[in-house]
């Protein structure tokens, strides 16, 4: 037993030492993805990018695709009691407000009934829509849809 220890503490010592040099006396973190900082330094929180409030609809990328939200919903409530979303897309309200009205899939419930009013797992909008803002992507997006995969000019090569 005394033997397996020594074993693993004598591999585990060339990968247990730089780290520690790195770390005595310097005071700051390092990790491989992050700048080296003071760990009692605190980074302001970046800002909140702006809503979209054209109230232009926005083009899917895929069929299935929820709609973003094109307007402000900051102070929007939606509870188990309220939902401020309903006030302008349930049905009752679409032809006053000429707010597009949410789709008849809210309305069938997991065993697939047509219900009178929004199926209890369609009631939380911001589950699946969200506001549209004009942030910057993190991570470069190279995706295509559908559509421009389909229309691409063939190369003439072999495909395989």
């Amino acid at each position: 037993m005394r033997r397996h220890l020594m074993l693993a503490l004598a591999a585990a010592l060339p990968c247990l030492v730089p780290a520690l040099l790195a770390a005595q006396g310097t005071g700051q973190v390092r990790e491989p993805f992050r700048p080296p900082i003071q760990f009692t330094d605190e980074d302001p929180a970046p800002p909140i990018p702006a809503d979209v409030t054209d109230d232009r609809r926005v083009a899917r990328n895929y069929p299935e695709q929820p709609p973003v939200i094109p307007h402000n919903i900051r102070d929007y409530q939606i509870s188990l009691n309220n939902n401020q979303c309903l006030t302008c897309h349930s049905r009752q309200f679409t032809g006053a407000t000429q707010a597009p009205m949410i789709s008849i899939t809210h309305y069938v419930d997991r065993e697939g009934q047509t219900l009178g009013a929004v199926a209890p797992r369609r009631y939380f909008c911001t589950q699946c829509h969200v506001p549209q803002t004009v942030a910057q992507p993190i991570v470069p997006n190279t995706f295509k849809d559908m559509d421009s995969l389909i229309s691409r000019p063939s190369d003439g090569g072999d495909r395989r």
